[in-house]
């Protein structure tokens, strides 16, 4: 009875081994599968041998679905390494002009600095608050007019006044040439009044001139900013005295920045308006335009004055950055970007993508860098494909995916 009960139990365990084809499958297969159902039967035998032979039957009907679960599976398991591609991004080996490169410090500064002063003597009595953002022609102070205005209420009032005489003379002329026709005038007194008329005319003059100097000195009781930009700092306050030629607030154009740098006098050999430079400022590294270049050196620490104009970006004036100048004349040299170096013990290497997508592993020996390029020599050419994204998984004659043919 126990021996017919084993007979089932190996029959219900020899079918899908029919039903699977297992003859047909790779002899390594066969032989991970065969290992397998040597581990599950014995299994088997040992449920078989407790006292429940219940649960050992129903062992026996599980074992079948155990297999064939294991034969679907392990030919998909064995069969995906060697299909399946790698995603990757990619650049181009490229020919470019590099130079070998010193690294110098500079300072990010704004184009447009002031600190705005009084122009008048006066007191505060109004001062914009540090952080203010200011627009062009905006008032950032102003300093009491009591004085100044009544100053100019006098001066209207005297050009009145000189006006007024002025008419008076202008009808006397005229009456006194009536009379000297008339022979009832002399024609000294004639002369007398025209006298007059002209200097009430001066007069008239120096007043007005006077009551201009006065508005304009009230123009100039108010401080206002030529520029857009933002109150960096506060000299003086609201309720003190301000003196003609006293610095009242610090103005700072935040939206015009640039990098200065004082580098050596040999930098002109290699350096031109317009070249574009590496900077790093944070970690970040970035490439910007030369503005200018003074070509005249300090005597005594033998440097020119570099500038460098920003684009647009989150800079802070006063922030510390590196400055790449080329120290070399430049030559033409193949070039990777940096992502596609794999850096090992043994060297530098990148991963060249063939016609047929499979990854070549290419040694290099590298050269220059400048910005976020690096020149290389080995077993490549220009136009070259190397993966920049996606190496860290990648072995030689490897499948790949590129994701993106954009450097």
């Amino acid at each position: 009875m126990k021996d017919k009960h084993v007979r089932g139990i190996n029959a219900k365990v020899a079918m899908p081994q029919c039903i699977c084809g297992i003859q047909k499958r790779p002899e390594s297969l066969k032989i991970k599968a065969s290992s397998f159902l040597c581990d599950l039967s014995a299994f088997a035998i040992f449920a078989f041998t407790t006292r429940n032979q219940k649960k050992a039957a129903s062992v026996g009907w599980v074992l079948p679905t155990l297999i064939l679960t294991l034969l679907v599976t392990l030919p998909t398991a064995q069969a995906a390494p060697g299909g399946r591609s790698s995603p990757v991004k990619i650049a181009e080996v490229t020919q470019v002009l590099m130079a070998p490169e010193t690294w110098v410090a500079g300072t990010v500064i704004s184009r447009h600095e002031a600190r705005l002063s009084a122009e008048v003597t006066g007191k505060l009595v109004m001062v914009k608050e540090v952080g203010t953002q200011l627009k062009e022609d905006a008032v950032v102070a102003r300093i009491d007019t009591t004085f100044v205005k009544l100053t100019i209420e006098e001066f209207e009032a005297q050009v009145e006044a000189d006006r007024a005489k002025l008419t008076f003379l202008k009808s006397e002329v005229q009456r006194n040439k009536r009379l000297a026709r008339q022979n009832n005038a002399a024609q000294i007194r004639l002369d007398e009044v025209r006298a007059d008329r002209e200097v009430a005319r001066n007069e008239l003059r120096i007043s007005q001139v006077r009551l201009r100097l006065a508005r304009e000195r009230l123009r100039r009781h108010v401080i206002r900013t030529p520029f857009a930009g933002v109150v960096a700092e506060r000299l003086l306050r609201r309720g003190e005295r301000a003196d003609a030629g006293d610095d009242v607030v610090r103005v700072i154009d935040n939206d015009a920045l640039e990098v200065q740098a004082r580098v050596p006098l040999d930098t002109l050999d290699y350096v031109r308006k317009g070249d574009s430079l590496s900077l790093t400022i944070n970690e970040q590294q970035v490439t910007a335009p030369v503005r200018a270049l003074v070509a005249t050196g300090d005597g005594r620490s033998r440097l020119l004055d570099l500038r460098i104009r920003l684009n647009d970006g989150v800079w802070t004036v006063g922030q510390s950055v590196r400055v790449a100048l080329p120290s070399a004349i430049a030559q033409s040299v193949l070039a990777v970007p940096r992502d596609s170096l794999v850096l090992r013990r043994d060297g530098a290497f990148v991963f060249r993508i063939s016609d047929d997508f499979k990854a070549e592993r290419i040694a290099v020996t590298l050269g220059v860098a400048s910005g976020m390029l690096i020149a290389v020599t080995g077993g490549l050419k220009e136009g070259d494909r190397v993966v920049v994204r996606g190496g860290e998984r990648l072995r030689p004659g490897g499948l790949v995916k590129i994701l993106d043919e954009n450097p």
